[in-house]
């Protein structure tokens, strides 16, 4: 697994995630996601449905602020009945909620603000809160925000994944073949793109949105993915 595409903009799921949902399956990717808000439950159902009858890996990634909306953003992703649980920094308490239901957790370490999301640091100690994270039973993975730090990014991730064998997926802000080389070079497991391929922000030959994939797919497959 490497590339995962999400069908958000700014952190929420785009309102025609539908369509695009379909160019980016046509496009081969089999890892796909979308936010917990900006869409209501039952159209995300759909996309999910969708997803997987494409053979694809389905992933909601959550943005809530506060341990109450992540919670029920939890519980909605169990209803739901995606794949993976991507970001969250409740892992106490979501690991838990989620445990024995088949789906795969992997919340954000360090200290996460705002929408669009931001990570803060000091780096040590977002290495150590993922340190932390990983040892927790039914916590699969980490979902690292690296470009969302203000800070030398590649240390970062190469800092992360050096405490867990777990796989850690970069997320957020992942906009050029250079950042997708980067976050290979520092031992990354994968990473998502959302933004920066919906709005033709990544590298490309030509306009529209199956440039973007292919331009992403050509500099994962030369990264190494």
């Amino acid at each position: 697994m490497a590339f995962i595409f999400m069908l958000t903009r700014n952190d929420r799921t785009v309102a025609d995630a539908e369509v695009h949902l379909e160019t980016v399956i046509a496009s081969g990717v089999r890892h796909i996601g979308f936010k917990d808000v900006g869409l209501p439950e039952d159209r995300l159902r759909g996309l999910r449905d969708r997803i997987n009858a494409a053979g694809a890996t389905c992933y909601l990634e959550v943005v809530s602020e506060d341990q109450a909306s992540e919670l029920v953003s939890a519980r909605a992703a169990l209803r739901i009945g995606v794949d993976v649980l991507l970001g969250g920094t409740n892992a106490d308490l979501v690991a838990p909620l989620v445990a024995g239901s088949g789906l795969r957790y992997m919340p954000f370490p360090g200290r996460i603000e705002g929408i669009p999301s931001v990570l803060h640091g000091p780096a040590g100690a977002i290495v150590a809160s993922a340190a932390k994270l990983a040892a927790l039973e039914g916590v699969h993975g980490l979902d690292l925000l690296a470009w969302r730090f203000r800070g030398d990014v590649e240390a970062l991730i190469a800092g992360v994944v050096g405490v867990t064998d777990k796989p850690v997926i970069v997320a957020g802000s992942v906009d050029s073949p250079a950042r997708i080389a980067a976050l290979r070079a520092a031992g990354a497991w994968g990473f998502t793109i959302g933004t920066a391929a919906l709005d033709g922000v990544f590298p490309a030959r030509a306009p529209g949105l199956s440039a973007q994939i292919a331009a992403i797919q050509a500099a994962e497959a030369t990264a190494g993915f």
